[in-house]
């Protein structure tokens, strides 16, 4: 990911679960902004596992 490529994204989510997120993502080793980006990659992959590849095409709808 490039700076150029870097989007910002907001998330609202109850204390209690940002809290215990951020609670594993220490124990892992992880930031919570690395965990939530390796989340969304696997949830992409088992996603085109199923359904095949996203085209860039399919990206501008």
């Amino acid at each position: 990911m490039t700076k150029e490529n870097e989007k910002h994204f907001s998330l609202r989510v109850d204390g209690d679960t940002l809290a215990r997120f951020h609670y594993v993502c220490r124990y892992v080793g992880r930031s919570a902004n690395s965990q939530i980006i390796q989340l969304m990659r696997k949830f992409i992959a088992n996603y085109e596992k199923e359904h095949g590849e996203i085209n860039p095409e399919d990206l501008k709808k």
